[in-house]
């Protein structure tokens, strides 16, 4: 790391080193693309909020599966840069009012990390107490938005929320919105790897694996973990934008604890640090919940606990590091 590089010269890295990762996202991706003019409405609007949700889940995972520190309170950003874009972009309307809408989504949530972050992380609260901290700061969010009715909207939150215009489109049916939500989550999944597989991102597994030494290397560690915060809340905050632009409805839900726990499983059951596992692990968990839940509702929490106590004694890293793993057997004993 003594050569310092800029972020984006990861590309090539993230090509060369992380190369089995990227395919299976594009091939993934490219799965999506093509059989979405063949899906019905339910499963367009289904696969819509999958793709963003898996957005959130690598903001996520970009902060938790490099530096360590576990956000349990992200769904605060998530929510904020909803509630922003809820209330900015009808007060302009049309194209002006979407940019304005997603451009508040981003900074609102940025600037609260970086208020949150700074007292935080330069106060040097790491590990547990980190976990801690962020846990309570979501359960406040959560009555915050409950009680600030005239905000808000209280408990009903706010509906008739207008979907994203640009240059005179609207994407309103769900298989644009699918489209663009597919669209973002790679682009965003490319910055983001992009970033993890070059320079900034060896200074984060630098400061995970041993915080003081990469301190004594010159690194000003609590302003690098500061900046993937605050990268990680604006990622969270735009995809918490897209959910309100193409469902048309904000809840106090969207900034509580319930959706703070499903991201962290679904990077759990994916893989953390992985980056592309978060994002197979929405779907895969989503997808399992709508069959559930048709056959019975009440089941769903039990065979999800069921199901996640049996993954973490089975493949506690993911299902994709597991995978691998498994691949990398079946290869050896084929060419031994």
């Amino acid at each position: 790391m003594s050569a310092r590089r800029t972020g984006w010269g990861g590309l090539g890295e993230l090509f060369r080193k992380d190369r089995s990762h990227t395919v299976i996202f594009l091939v993934l991706a490219a799965a999506l693309l093509v059989a979405s003019p063949y899906l019905d409405y339910y499963n367009t609007t289904a696969l819509r909020d999958a793709a963003i949700f898996g957005l959130f889940a690598l903001s996520l995972d970009y902060f938790w599966g490099k530096t360590g520190q576990l956000s349990f309170g992200h769904a605060v950003f998530f929510g904020v840069g909803a509630y922003a874009y809820a209330l900015v972009a009808p007060e302009l309307g049309g194209t002006a009012g979407s940019l304005a809408g997603l451009g508040a989504a981003v900074a609102l949530p940025v600037v609260v990390a970086g208020v949150i972050g700074y007292f935080l992380l330069f106060a040097g609260i790491r590990g547990d107490f980190f976990t801690i901290v962020t846990l309570a700061l979501g359960v406040i969010a959560q009555q915050l938005a409950i009680s600030w009715v005239a905000v808000t909207g209280g408990d009903a939150g706010l509906v008739g929320v207008p979907p994203l215009t640009l240059g005179g489109f609207v994407f309103y049916s769900p298989t644009s919105s699918l489209y663009l939500a597919l669209g973002t989550l790679v682009l965003l999944y490319f910055v983001v790897a992009t970033l993890s597989a070059g320079h900034t991102g060896k200074v984060l597994t630098a400061i995970q694996c041993n915080e003081t030494r990469a301190r004594s290397l010159g690194y000003d560690t609590s302003a690098e973990l500061l900046k993937a915060l605050m990268l990680s809340a604006g990622i969270a905050g735009f995809a918490g934008a897209l959910y309100a632009a193409t469902s048309g409805i904000v809840v106090p839900d969207l900034v509580g604890l319930l959706l703070s726990t499903e991201v962290i499983m679904w990077v759990v059951v994916g893989g953390r640090g992985t980056l592309v596992g978060p994002v197979v692990g929405t779907f895969l968990v989503m997808r399992f919940q709508q069959e559930i839940s048709s056959v019975s509702a009440a089941l769903w929490p039990l065979i999800v606990g069921v199901g996640f106590v049996i993954l973490v004694f089975t493949a506690p890293n993911g299902l994709l590091p597991w995978l691998g793993r498994m691949g990398r057997r079946l290869t050896g004993r084929r060419t031994s």
